[in-house]
C-alpha cells in the first residue's frame, strides 16, 4: 500500500469510531443516571429523586436540564430540608 492509500484508510476508520462514540454517548450518560437513582432518591426524597433520574436519563432532554440547572443557579427538585430539632442527651 502506498502512502496515501494508507492515509486514507486511517482517516476512514477514525471517522467510523468516532461516529460509533458519539451514538452511544447519549446511552452512557443514561447508564450513569441510573446508576446514581439511589442516591438522588435518598438527597431528594422519592418524587424528586425519580423525576431527576428520569429527566437525567432521556437523551438530549437531561442535557438541557443541566443547561438549564446551571444557568439558573439551582436544581429544579431541590434537595430534602435536613431534619433540624432539639439535640436530646440519652
Amino acid at each position: 500500500m502506498t502512502t496515501t492509500a494508507t492515509n486514507k484508510l486511517g482517516r476512514y476508520a477514525s471517522k467510523r469510531m468516532i461516529r460509533r462514540a458519539t451514538r452511544a454517548m447519549p446511552w452512557i450518560g443514561g447508564a450513569i443516571a441510573l446508576l446514581t437513582l439511589g442516591g438522588a432518591i435518598r438527597r431528594k426524597g422519592w418524587v424528586g429523586g425519580t423525576l431527576h433520574t428520569v429527566f437525567d436519563f432521556v437523551p438530549y432532554v437531561g442535557t438541557a436540564k443541566n443547561l438549564a440547572e446551571s444557568r439558573r443557579g439551582r436544581d429544579f427538585f431541590p434537595d430534602k430540608r435536613p431534619i433540624t430539632g432539639p439535640i436530646t442527651a440519652p
